[in-house]
């Protein structure tokens, strides 16, 4: 018998994404019984609203899991917290939905964006654990997941350029202290600790380590969560993460090749009607908002925004697009929620 009402845990409460799952959960009046907001030991008693009454943040333990009866677990606590705490809530009973790296390659785990495929939730009970994908990753196929279903794509290539925000509160400190610090003209301006140089007035075309062929894990995730999600190794993907200096919302340049011919105005259709999705793209008005879309624009939106809509000129058929999208929202939290309200509806 379905449930009116859930007990919710947000794991990694007082973080970028953990406070952006509480706000969502809020905004979206997402059933909720008992709240717990969980945390490490530093920052256990601190206070976080939710619905006009103040919550103290609790220090996870292995056997907080046991002792309280919860339903579902929103977890962004970083990938080695969430290996240890999620299987434990997941033994317990709780379906974990996890925002971190961990779980998001494992052939048992769904990797889930609820406008892609929803209809993979289903395999949760397998372990009780539910991934959320990497932010790119979910901007970049809200709006091919039309494209493909019609036209099929063959190759995706594609730039990011990602704000400060996707590596969490301390970088967006950093960007915004070494910029202060430059237009102040301090000797020592750029003393990065994040990022591998100074982010404040710079790009910095690495985002993650290192791997085999030159690529960081970065871009590796995209092409491996693309083919996860689709259902389709055969897709070309290939990536190029670029940290940004900007504090939200990530942008990205894709350019795609499909088997089947199309038609510009139909994608452009395709795109208007998707689920999820906001055309911007009057690259003629005399209304910057209208021309296309830009990060700040962008900030504390739901929905991911395409511009720039143009048939690539080097191949047949090809398409370039700009897309941009809150990282912290669509990219984590609400992605987690919008999985979670999918998960009551329909199974548990």
């Amino acid at each position: 018998m379905k449930k009116d009402k859930y007990n919710v845990a947000v794991l990694g409460a007082t973080g970028l994404v953990g406070r952006e799952m509480i706000e969502i959960l809020q905004e979206r009046k997402f059933p909720v019984n008992n709240l717990f907001l969980l945390a490490s030991e530093h920052s256990a008693g601190e206070l976080i609203q939710f619905r006009g009454t103040d919550y103290a943040v609790e220090p996870v333990s292995a056997d907080y899991f046991k002792s309280h009866k919860i339903d579902i677990v929103l977890s962004s606590p970083g990938a080695a917290a969430s290996s240890k705490y999620s299987p434990i809530a997941a033994k317990e009973g709780a379906v974990v939905i996890d925002n971190t790296s961990f779980f998001r390659m494992d052939k048992d785990v769904p990797l889930i964006v609820p406008e892609v495929n929803p209809e993979d939730i289903k395999y949760f009970s397998k372990k009780n654990i539910i991934a959320n994908p990497n932010c790119s990753t979910i901007q970049m196929l809200v709006p091919l997941k039309p494209i493909h279903d019609k036209y099929k794509i063959k190759r995706i290539v594609v730039s990011t350029y990602q704000s400060t925000s996707g590596a969490g509160k301390k970088a967006i400190d950093e960007l915004f202290y070494e910029t202060v610090d430059i237009l102040n003209s301090k000797a020592e301006a750029a003393s990065p600790d994040k990022f591998p140089v100074q982010i404040a007035f710079n790009c910095i075309p690495q985002i993650d380590v290192f791997g085999e062929g030159g690529y960081t894990k970065e871009e590796i995730k995209m092409v491996q969560e693309t083919h996860k999600i689709f259902h389709d190794e055969n897709i070309g993907v290939c990536a190029t993460a670029v940290r940004v200096p900007v504090m939200f919302c990530h942008g990205e340049s894709i350019n795609i090749e499909t088997e089947n011919d199309f038609a510009l105005k139909d994608i452009q259709s395709l795109l208007s009607n998707a689920k999820g999705v906001k055309i911007i793209d009057n690259i003629f008005s005399d209304s910057a908002d209208e021309r296309y879309p830009y990060q700040t624009m962008v900030s504390g939106s739901d929905d991911v925004y395409v511009g720039r809509i143009r048939q690539d000129l080097s191949v047949k058929n090809g398409i370039n697009l700009w897309v941009v999208a809150d990282n912290v929202r669509k990219g984590a939290a609400l992605n987690a929620v919008q999985i979670a309200e999918i998960l009551i509806d329909n199974y548990i």
